[in-house]
């Protein structure tokens, strides 16, 4: 990694990563291929025209208000190759470009455990995760959650108890990093923000919304070496947050709980499937000190397929988008099935897609898949 932007590119970046149809996969790839997003963005209106449409930019003024509304917040922007940026979101499929923090910077630097469960927690489980977080936190992790009603937002409280150390609490949020939910919640995300870090990857001002969810589940597995479910129904965020968490080669971890109980079940099916079971602090630390980059939980899932560089030939390139197109369906395939059938080089594969991505005619799915939107 290197030293921030250039405050151009940090506005180039930041408008890229805005505009229409771009996303953290496309938005990588074009840096790769033009070098930086300043050089990117001219180009943005040709390549959506090889996939068939129009396009328009994100506005520059609206930019600029972004920039303007971050400050305010008293966050700041940290974009993907900074060097304060963390290592452990850094590895993982598809990293967020950018991220909007507030808050202790430092906190990226410690062992991170997630704990993440229900909303509607019973009072055994809210202790349980308090007191997890309380110890946690005063053995110098960073405990990361989602600042929810529940077991989130008793992780939290657990954390921000231990007044001294290196430990900390890390809130993941699905707005923009100056909008509070739930309401109720106020005071403390602003504590969070005095006392630990704030983490949002929507603009300032963002409601958050039920899509917005799976990309806060995102940053919270990525960021954490282990995540560990407290309490959890069977179809939960809390599960889908373990099950990335297992994608991403983290340990995974869940409290087992009474079958009686509904909120158990998620939990219960969780160590079925291969989570490590847990019951105390102890355990989940010893599990977290001694993570290698090998978990021993058994979730796994395969990563995209890596850019192999820019295609020079843009007639050639024109002429494969709609061979591409044309071996898409609605059916999600893998990349890597694209570049067998079309026996073109992965590279040029990828630029296709971009372009068809732009042209809002692609949407991409796990484990490197895309499909034609309808």
């Amino acid at each position: 990694m290197t030293g921030a932007p250039g405050e151009a590119e940090q506005f180039a970046r930041l408008r890229l990563l805005r505009s229409p149809n771009v996303g953290p996969v496309t938005f990588h790839h074009l840096l790769a291929r033009f070098g930086s997003a300043e050089a990117a963005l001219p180009a943005l209106p040709d390549l959506a025209a090889r996939g068939g449409a129009g396009y328009r930019l994100a506005p520059a003024d609206r930019i600029a208000a972004e920039i303007d509304a971050v400050a305010k917040a008293g966050a700041r922007l940290l974009f993907h190759d900074d060097d304060a940026y963390p290592l452990a979101l850094l590895a993982i499929d598809q990293p967020p470009p950018i991220l909007c923090v507030r808050g202790r910077g430092a906190l990226f630097d410690q062992p991170g455990v997630a704990i993440v469960g229900a909303r509607n927690a019973s009072a055994a489980a809210v202790r349980l995760a308090r007191d997890f977080a309380v110890d946690l936190a005063g053995r110098g992790f960073a405990v990361i959650s989602g600042l929810a009603r529940g077991i989130d937002a008793a992780a939290h409280l657990g954390a921000l108890a231990v007044e001294h150390g290196d430990g900390g609490t890390i809130a993941v949020i699905a707005g923009g990093i100056d909008v509070v939910y739930p309401p109720e919640h106020a005071a403390l995300q602003d504590r969070i923000a005095e006392q630990g870090l704030v983490v949002a990857q929507m603009p300032p001002g963002t409601e958050p919304q039920a899509r917005h969810f799976p990309s806060r589940n995102r940053i919270i597995a990525g960021l954490a070496a282990g995540t560990v479910v407290v309490e959890a129904a069977p179809k939960s965020g809390s599960l889908i947050t373990a099950r990335l968490a297992g994608e991403y080669g983290r340990e995974v971890m869940a409290v087992p709980g009474s079958p009686l109980d509904a909120r158990a079940h998620g939990c219960n099916r969780l160590i079925r499937e291969g989570a490590i079971l847990v019951q105390s602090a102890d355990d989940i630390a010893e599990l977290v000190d001694t993570f290698a980059g090998t978990a021993r939980s058994t979730f796994r899932d395969s990563a995209l397929s890596d850019y192999a560089g820019p295609e020079d030939d843009d007639a050639a390139q024109a002429g494969l988008v709609p061979q591409i197109a044309a071996l898409l369906g609605s059916a999600p395939v893998t990349v890597d099935e694209l570049i067998r059938q079309s026996g073109a080089p992965a590279g040029a594969v990828q630029d296709a897609l971009i372009d068809l991505e732009l042209a809002g005619r692609l949407q991409r799915h796990a484990g490197g898949r895309v499909s034609l939107i309808a």
